[in-house]
């Protein structure tokens, strides 16, 4: 994000450098850019580096804001900085304060044309499967546009850690957040051609008691996930004799392809490896789709350019779902 300049003179208008009345001053604005840079990152150093500063400067001018409103809107340590209470609530309000002035300087600059400027995504870490592949056009198309990828399983929240946007599967928690979907995803059973070879294909979903099974252990309930399969209007879930199990879906599947034995992984990630004949689907009759992978974002009245621009581009690359954007509400 673009941000003002941090100018080291104070306001001195009618109410004072630390008047509690008025219009915000260029030192109060100024404040407020280093607030977040040392909020998003967690350190002054980091900050000073961000904005052209040194982290002393940083930390006087978030010190100078702090005295002005009369509330401490950091927490302080030798190694880290944190939001207190009221810095979290400040945090948000200052973000999309911030956001409006970087809009409208883009309007101004008629910058919409070419976005530009950082973008931070979070996505769950399978989600290098789904948009390390889009990268590359994406990059072409929008060359001002520095893309920031967390990809990690932890639930972050979007507004008080600087995220633009996440990337999610399952049941989201109630939020006023937006979203689309992106694509729908299902298991699937596959095997390598060296182990049917040996083993012979299961028919039905009781037949896997026969076979070696390869678990992956959910990092959430520390206990392996089960299998879940379709049968008329229903679904239903086993929990076959695991010979391996794992932690990492990768690791799952990298020992399926070395012919260890069947595997029940989502069917994104063994795509690349069914079409390049390593791996053959099995129980296709017995599988439906049950997931979707959508995108959330805060809602702004000036939507940045970039984060449109990646929405967009997501959404057409993954597709099939319709384009259509609701505010979410868990039920």
């Amino acid at each position: 994000m673009h941000m003002p300049t941090i100018s080291s003179q104070a306001s001195n208008g009618p109410n004072g450098p630390n008047g509690p009345s008025g219009p915000p001053t260029t030192e109060s604005l100024s404040g407020m850019v280093a607030f977040v840079r040392a909020a998003e990152s967690g350190s002054f150093v980091a900050a000073g580096r961000a904005l052209g500063l040194s982290a002393s400067a940083v930390g006087k001018s978030v010190m100078r804001l702090e005295a002005k409103l009369g509330v401490q809107l950091l927490n302080r340590t030798t190694r880290r900085i944190g939001l207190t209470h009221e810095g979290a609530r400040f945090f948000a309000r200052c973000k999309r304060m911030l956001a409006d002035l970087e809009e409208a300087e883009n309007e101004l600059f008629h910058s919409t044309s070419s976005p530009r400027g950082r973008l931070r995504i979070s996505a769950p870490s399978l989600g290098t499967r789904l948009l390390l592949p889009l990268v590359p056009e994406f990059r072409r198309r929008y060359p001002d546009i520095e893309l920031d990828i967390d990809f990690s399983d932890r639930v972050v929240d979007v507004t008080q850690e600087g995220y633009d946007a996440v990337i999610r599967t399952g049941r989201l928690a109630d939020s006023q957040l937006l979203a689309r979907p992106l694509a729908q995803y299902g298991p699937v059973i596959v095997g390598s051609p060296a182990y049917f070879a040996g083993h012979g294909e299961p028919a039905t979903p009781g037949d896997l008691e026969g076979h070696a099974c390869i678990r992956f252990r959910s990092p959430t309930s520390g206990r392996p996930e089960p299998w879940r399969f379709a049968r008329e209007d229903h679904t239903f879930a086993i929990d076959p004799h695991a010979t391996l199990t794992f932690n990492d879906m990768e690791a799952v599947l990298a020992a399926c392809i070395s012919g260890l034995g069947l595997a029940c992984v989502p069917d994104f990630v063994a795509k690349s490896a069914i079409e390049g004949g390593m791996l053959r689907a099995v129980l296709g009759a017995h599988m439906r789709t049950e997931g979707v992978f959508q995108i959330l974002w805060p809602p702004s009245r000036h939507e940045a350019p970039r984060l449109r621009a990646f929405i967009d581009h997501v959404a057409s690359r993954l597709g099939g779902l319709p384009s259509h954007e609701v505010r979410f509400r868990a039920a």
